[in-house]
């Protein structure tokens, strides 16, 4: 525990230096700072409350179908929801799911006593990867009721190694782990970890709640009306130069285009339009009584992804070429085959859905342009294989919380 100790600390100097340069990163540790000292005044006297624990945006997305089943039956507790990191605070710190967001304090010692003092909880649920060992400490010496869901376990992992000793102690605080497949079930055996559950991924409840609540977009559907649409979702440049010599050929051919970009600063509007010679528009561009004689919508707003994939017959998904692919769920709920990048391997879904039929991996021009060939010639097939990929996963939420409420 020195180690790990004296690693937060040096962890917490970098930061505290960093801060003075960065302002994302002194807005972290200014929320940080303030958290305990939040609870301790917004928690009245005799409440209940529920602590749901994630560290960015996408473990936020997979926690939020149970804090939303939690908020719906069960009034009498009050839910606290942490980050750790900035890009899932900034986003979600108006949620309306959960009474009171906050950063999670470093895990130090004095702060996971402090916080979990305070607090008080009843129920700690942690999504997918997050270990922190003081936390833990803290929650397994309070005799607190912690559950750890989504989670997923590869022999790479510490707690498998000759030196993770204190990593496997630390998996004892959780009452159960709810995981996602049956192979970390069995890896934390081998350990000796035997209270674990595959119940399965909760990110194919949130898709299939995004799917039944979209929001109708007119514009986008009177664009893709009466033709075959492709939409690209989280685009980076890499995608882009192997999407645009596709639809410059087969624009004339009435084939259309949606294209969502990662990120939509004007400047990579501008990397992205520059590579089409045929006709295009940007979505804020567009009026109620806009024409759509062109080739190719570009999405250049953030929030209205997931519904824009209900007007498309087939779907690329970004980032494939980079880190890794982004949220290729989110398209095939819509029964959409998905095409993208060689970077998928450490996505379950993404490998399940080239092994169901509904997905296709390439790595370049050549092969893109063969697999979005493929999937728009033998489209209902292959939109009914995702379809069906994703239903058959539904439900983990339900699971969990039904075993621990």
């Amino acid at each position: 525990m020195f180690i790990y100790n004296l690693f937060i600390y040096i962890y917490k100097s970098a930061i505290c230096i960093l801060s003075f340069f960065n302002p994302t990163i002194r807005s972290m540790r200014k929320g940080e700072r303030l958290a305990i000292n939040t609870i301790a005044r917004m928690r009245g006297k005799g409440e209940r409350w529920v602590w749901v624990h994630a560290a960015s945006l996408g473990e936020f997305e997979q926690g939020r179908p149970l804090i939303e089943r939690i908020h719906a039956h069960n009034t009498e507790y009050k839910i606290l929801l942490t980050f750790f990191s900035p890009s899932g605070f900034e986003i979600r710190k108006n949620y309306q799911g959960a009474d009171l967001i906050t950063y999670l304090p470093l895990d130090t010692p004095r702060n996971a006593r402090l916080f979990v003092e305070t607090l008080r909880p009843e129920k700690v649920y942690i999504v997918k990867y997050e270990f922190w060992l003081n936390y833990l400490s803290a929650l397994r010496k309070n005799n607190i009721e912690t559950y750890i869901i989504s989670a997923i376990f590869r022999p790479s992992q510490p707690f498998f190694k000759w030196y993770g000793s204190i990593f496997r102690r630390c998996l004892t605080t959780f009452r159960t782990l709810y995981v996602q497949n049956d192979e970390s079930v069995a890896l934390l055996r081998t350990i000796g970890i035997n209270n674990a559950v595959a119940v399965g991924d909760t990110r194919f409840d949130r898709v299939t709640d995004i799917a039944s609540s979209a929001c109708l977009l007119p514009l986008v559907s009177q664009f893709a009306e009466n033709h075959i649409t492709i939409v690209v979702g989280s685009s980076w440049d890499p995608d882009e130069q192997l999407l645009a010599p596709y639809i410059n050929r087969h624009a004339a051919g009435g084939i259309r285009m949606i294209i969502a970009p990662h990120h939509v600063e004007p400047e990579r509007i501008a990397q992205l339009t520059s590579r089409l010679t045929c006709r295009y528009a940007l979505y804020t561009d567009l009026k109620e009584d806009s024409e759509t004689d062109f080739d190719v919508l570009i999405i250049n707003t953030i929030g209205i992804l997931s519904s824009v994939y209900q007007y498309g017959k087939v779907a690329y998904i970004g980032g494939g070429f980079g880190v890794g692919i982004h949220n290729t769920l989110e398209a095939a709920v819509w029964g959409m085959p998905v095409v993208f990048g060689p970077n998928y391997h450490k996505f379950r879904e993404a490998c399940e859905l080239i092994e169901c039929g509904g997905a296709k991996a390439i790595s370049n021009e050549q092969e893109c342009a063969e697999a979005l060939d493929y999937f728009i010639s033998n489209n209902s097939r292959h939109a009914e294989l995702a379809r069906d990929y994703v239903a058959s996963h539904i439900g983990a939420s339900d699971i969990i919380y039904k075993e621990t409420f």
